[in-house]
């Protein structure tokens, strides 16, 4: 259990990247007829004529109904202000339904993969509508908590099993990935707890975790041979450390080399809050894949 101090201290972090007013988007395309498959697009807010390379943003909230994607909104307009042309992709999530007060299961199997796949698929056709200053050449992906473990799940689909319906013939057209804190390995997930199991529930219990776990655990599909960099606060309480230092071994053991940036002192909301450091470094890092 965390002390006190580090308690108090995730919980005023928390409290800060929730406190910012949602930005709206300057366009929303449907890819798809569910009220959840939509993404909102953000015009990079720099001036010139220079297309801008388009950062993907998958959501976090443990793949919950509850936590949607206009908590990242800031996030993403704070990525528009640096330059970069944005894509905040909604997907399908669980426990739509459930009373208020409880905690409501994470995900829907298959609906949530589905989607992100559809998603990604038909990005790049409704970016240049909707975003004609976007460089779709330079993409990049990124996502926070349970959003960069989609994330990283969608730029390895060209190395899911060959029975998977989401699986490509070859590598998307990626300049990289960039997973904020993520869910990234499912097995060290569910041994720390991670988000109530959130994991175990998004592959539809315990009944069926081991057989769907090489079709969307990350740190299953390596290597992907897509530069891939990890950012992960060292006083992270809601996925911690050991989550993301485990996927860093993996693809290591199979011979590739994963970006890893620790960051002291920091827990897991600052990584998508602009009044944080630890939001400029996240963008930072973005720069360096995208330009």
């Amino acid at each position: 259990m965390p002390d006190d101090a580090a308690a108090a201290r995730a919980a005023a972090e928390e409290e800060s990247a929730f406190s910012h007013d949602p930005v709206d988007p300057d366009a929303t395309a449907s890819y798809g007829t569910h009220p959840d498959q939509v993404i909102d697009f953000y015009a990079a807010r720099t001036a010139g004529d220079t297309p801008a390379p388009l950062v993907v943003v998958l959501h976090g909230g443990a793949w919950r109904a509850r936590y949607d994607r206009r908590h990242v909104t800031p996030f993403a307009d704070f990525l528009a202000r640096r330059g970069f042309a944005v894509a905040n992709v909604e997907y399908r999530r669980g426990g739509d339904t459930e009373p208020v007060g409880d905690t409501p299961p994470a995900g829907r199997w298959p609906d949530t993969f589905e989607d992100v796949a559809a998603a990604l698929d038909a990005l790049p056709g409704l970016a240049r509508t909707a975003l004609p200053g976007a460089d779709v050449r330079r993409t990049v992906l990124t996502g926070h908590s349970a959003g960069g473990h989609l994330a990283l799940w969608a730029a390895a689909r060209h190395v899911l099993p060959a029975d998977s319906p989401w699986r490509l013939p070859e590598a998307a057209p990626l300049r990289g990935v960039v997973a904020l804190a993520p869910i990234a390995d499912f097995t060290v997930a569910e041994r720390l707890a991670v988000c109530e199991h959130a994991s175990l529930q998004l592959l539809g219990g315990s009944a069926h975790f081991e057989q769907r776990l090489p079709y969307a655990d990350p740190a299953r599909l390596l290597p992907t041979g897509i530069a891939t960099t990890l950012v992960q606060g060292r006083a992270d309480l809601v996925v911690p450390e050991a989550v993301s230092e485990s996927y860093a071994d993996a693809a290591a053991n199979a011979g590739e080399l994963v970006g890893l940036t620790l960051l002291a002192d920091v827990g897991h909301f600052p990584l998508i809050d602009p009044a944080a450091d630890a939001c400029i470094t996240v963008a930072e890092e973005i720069a360096q894949l995208a330009w």
